[in-house]
C-alpha cells in the first residue's frame, strides 16, 4: 500500500502538472491522505467531498500508487470516460508511471457483431425493421468496421433505441465468448480482458453492483472500489439486488423465438402473458403487493411462468445445426428464457426480508421486489471482502450506519470546500410564508419568486419538488415577468441548459432531474430557489417497509437523509467556480422552523443565513449590477 509521504509528493507533483501549479486545496490533500491510510488499514472510508475540492484526483492518486487492482464506480457513463480518457492517462503522465486502466460497461453498451452478422445474412431480420432504423443498422456496421471497441459512447450519432436494440445483447441474454460464433471477435469480450489485466477499472455503479450480486464475477478480483456519488448507493442497490417484472419482457421473449422459428407456436401465447401481467398489476400501481399474492395475479403468473417453460421446449426443439445463425439465436432466446422464468419464481415466491410492489407507468407497470436492508447483504457481498471509500459533494455522514457498517469499522469524515461560502453567498429560509400545506401557499411562494427574480433581473435556476408546482408557478410568472422563463416541458435538458447559460436574463424552472448534474457558473446564475423541502414520498412502498423496519428510528434514518441529501444537491447548483455569488432560497418555512432543521442547515455549505428577505434582495441587486 502506498505510504502516506508518497502519497503527499506525489499529489503535489499531479497538481503542479495538471492544474498549472494552481491552488493546493486543504480539502483535498485531507482527503487524499484518508483514502491511502484507508487502503492501509482496510477500514472503509465515507468522505464528503464538497464542490471544488478535486475529489478525483484525492483518490487517483492513492490507486495509482498502490499494488493490488483497483476498481473506480461513477454514477455517470460520462465520469467514466472523462476518467479514463483524460484524468487517470494526465496523471499517469504527471507521475512518469506505467499504469493500466480501463473502463468496463455493460454488454448492452457494446455492438454485438453476433447480432451484426445475422442483419447482414438474414433479409427476413432487416425487413422486420423500419426503414429508419434500417438506415441507421448501416451506418452502425460501417462504424463497426473502424471503431477497436464498439462502445456506443464513440458513436458521432445517436442511434433510436430500435437501431442499437437491433444490435446489442443483454448481460441477461448473451451467452458469453465461449458459445458464441462471434466470441472471439466480441467487443465486450475485449473490454473485460482489458478490464482483467488493468491495474484500475472504471465501471458504473449500477454494473458494481451487479458485480457484487451476481453468481458470476463480472469484475477481476480487487483490493479496494472507490464509489463516487455514493449518496445515491443505496438505490442502486436495491435496483440490482431486486427485480423488475414487465409485460414488455414477455413482448421480447416473443421477438427472439420468432427470430429462430418464425411460426411459432407460443410467441403469440407469450405477447398474450404479458398483456394479462399488465392488467393484473393495473390496479397496484404505486403500492404495495399484499402477501399472500392476490389469487387473480397469482393465476397470471403462474400461468405465464407455464408459458415461458413451452417457450424453452420449443426452442431446444430447433436442431444445433439448423442451417445460418439460427444456432446463437436459440441459444440468446433460451437464456432470456430462463431469465424470465428465474424472475416469475422470484417475484411468486418473495421472502419476508423483500418488500413487493407495482411501480412504472399506467400502460407498463412494473413488478418490482427489493430487500428491505441492505447491510446484511452488502456485509456477505462486499464489506467482509474489499476495502471501500464511499464519497460525494453530498454524502450523508450517517451513510455507512444505513448501509450496514459498524462503527468501528469506518471512520466519516467531511474535507469541506475550498469555495469562500460566507464571502460569496447566501441562504435565505423564508419564515414568514405559510405552511406547504396551507391553501395559501401556493400564491405566496408566487409573490416571493417574483420579488427575488426581479432583484436577480433573471439568473434563476428554479428547483420544485413536482410537475405541477413547475406548471403552475411557469404560467404565473411569465404572466407577470418580462424574463424569459424556461420550463423543464419546453426543451431537452442539453438545450435547455445551453440557452439558459447563454441568456444571461433568462429563469430555468425544473424539477428533479435538475437537482443535480446542473453546472452553469457566471453570471447567467445568481439565484437557485427550492420550493418545498424534498422530503421522499411518504406512500414510496419500498421506503414505507424500511421506515416500518426501524420503527421509531424511521425518520432519522430514511426520511431525514435523503431530505438533506437533495437539499444539498439543489444548493449545490449555485456556486460552481471561486468567484461565483448569490442566493440559495428556500421557500419553506420549515427550513427555519422545524426541530430538525438544524440537519438540514448542517448538510449545505457554511452560507451565512438570514429570514429577512430584504437581505437577500440587496445582494442579489448588488450581483445583478456589477456592485
Amino acid at each position: 500500500m502506498p505510504e502516506i509521504a508518497a502519497v503527499e509528493e506525489a499529489l503535489e507533483l499531479a497538481i503542479s502538472a495538471l492544474e498549472d501549479g494552481g491552488e493546493r486545496r486543504p480539502g483535498q490533500r485531507k482527503m487524499c491522505q484518508a483514502v491511502a491510510e484507508t487502503m492501509e488499514s482496510g477500514r472503509h472510508l465515507v468522505v464528503a467531498a464538497g464542490t471544488g475540492t478535486g475529489k478525483s484526483l484525492a483518490y487517483l492518486v492513492p490507486l495509482v500508487l498502490g499494488e493490488g487492482p483497483s476498481v473506480v464506480a461513477t454514477a455517470t457513463k460520462t465520469l467514466q470516460d472523462q476518467l479514463v480518457d483524460k484524468d487517470l492517462p494526465q496523471l499517469a503522465a504527471a507521475l512518469d508511471l506505467s499504469v493500466r486502466f480501463a473502463v468496463l460497461k455493460g454488454r448492452s453498451n457494446y455492438l454485438c457483431l453476433q447480432r451484426l452478422k445475422e442483419h447482414a445474412d438474414d433479409e427476413q431480420l432487416s425487413l422486420a425493421i423500419a426503414e429508419g432504423p434500417r438506415v441507421e443498422i448501416n451506418r452502425l456496421a460501417a462504424w463497426a468496421q473502424q471503431t477497436d471497441t464498439g462502445d456506443r459512447a464513440e458513436l458521432e450519432f445517436e442511434p433510436s433505441p430500435a437501431a442499437w436494440d437491433a444490435l446489442s445483447v443483454s448481460g441477461r441474454e448473451c451467452p458469453g465468448a465461449q458459445r458464441c460464433p462471434s466470441g472471439p471477435v466480441c467487443f465486450a469480450e475485449k473490454a473485460r480482458h482489458r478490464a482483467d489485466a488493468a491495474d484500475i477499472v472504471v465501471v458504473n455503479t449500477h454494473l458494481y453492483c451487479l458485480h457484487l450480486f451476481s453468481d458470476t464475477p463480472i469484475l477481476p478480483e480487487h483490493d479496494t472500489v472507490v464509489i463516487d456519488e455514493a449518496h445515491g448507493l443505496e438505490d442502486i442497490v436495491s435496483d440490482t439486488a431486486g427485480l423488475s417484472l414487465t409485460g414488455g419482457r414477455f413482448d421480447e421473449l416473443a421477438r427472439s423465438i420468432r427470430a429462430v422459428v418464425a411460426e411459432s407456436a407460443v410467441a403469440g401465447d407469450l405477447e398474450d402473458a404479458g398483456m394479462r401481467l399488465r392488467e393484473a398489476l393495473a390496479p397496484f400501481r404505486d403500492k404495495p403487493l399484499p402477501a399472500p399474492l392476490p389469487g387473480e395475479l397469482q393465476r397470471v403468473a403462474v400461468v405465464a411462468r407455464g408459458r415461458v417453460e413451452q417457450a424453452a421446449v420449443e426452442l431446444r426443439a430447433v436442431p444445433d445445426g439448423a442451417p445460418g445463425d439460427v444456432a446463437p439465436r436459440k441459444l440468446r432466446a433460451i437464456l432470456s428464457a430462463g431469465a424470465l422464468a428465474e424472475d416469475l419464481n422470484r417475484a411468486v415466491e418473495a421472502k419476508p426480508s423483500e418488500v413487493a410492489w407495482v411501480s412504472g407507468t399506467e400502460a407498463a407497470p412494473a413488478w418490482r421486489i427489493a430487500p428491505i436492508q441492505l447491510g446484511d447483504l452488502l456485509r456477505q457481498r462486499l464489506w467482509d471482502h474489499t476495502t471501500a471509500v464511499l464519497t460525494s459533494a453530498t454524502i450523508p455522514m450517517n451513510l455507512g450506519e444505513v448501509l450496514g457498517l459498524e462503527p468501528d469499522e469506518h471512520r466519516a469524515i467531511d474535507v469541506g470546500s475550498p469555495f469562500d461560502f460566507e464571502a460569496n453567498g447566501l441562504l435565505y429560509c423564508a419564515k414568514h410564508l405559510p405552511d406547504p400545506r396551507n391553501p395559501g401557499y401556493e400564491p405566496a411562494v408566487h409573490e416571493e419568486l417574483a420579488a427575488l427574480i426581479e432583484a436577480a433581473g433573471g439568473r434563476t435556476l428554479a428547483l420544485f419538488t413536482s410537475y405541477r408546482a413547475m406548471d403552475r408557478a411557469a404560467e404565473v410568472l411569465r404572466a407577470q415577468l418580462d424574463f424569459e422563463i424556461y420550463s423543464q416541458r419546453d426543451l431537452p435538458k442539453p438545450e435547455l441548459l445551453r440557452r439558459f447559460a447563454a441568456e444571461v436574463e433568462s429563469c430555468l424552472f425544473a424539477t428533479m432531474s435538475f437537482w443535480q448534474g446542473v453546472d452553469v457558473p457566471g453570471e447567467s446564475l445568481s439565484l437557485v430557489t427550492i420550493d418545498r423541502l424534498p422530503f421522499p414520498r411518504p406512500d414510496d412502498p419500498l421506503l414505507e417497509a424500511r421506515r416500518e423496519r426501524y420503527g421509531s428510528e424511521a425518520f432519522r434514518l430514511v426520511d431525514l437523509p435523503r431530505a438533506a441529501t437533495r437539499l444539498a444537491q439543489g444548493a449545490g447548483r449555485l456556486i460552481r467556480r471561486g468567484n461565483d455569488r448569490g442566493v440559495v432560497a428556500v421557500l419553506d418555512s420549515r427550513m427555519a422552523k422545524a426541530g430538525y432543521r438544524w440537519e438540514l442547515v448542517r448538510s449545505l455549505p457554511p452560507f451565512p443565513r438570514t429570514a429577512e428577505r430584504d437581505r437577500a434582495v440587496t445582494l442579489l441587486r448588488m450581483i445583478r449590477d456589477g456592485v
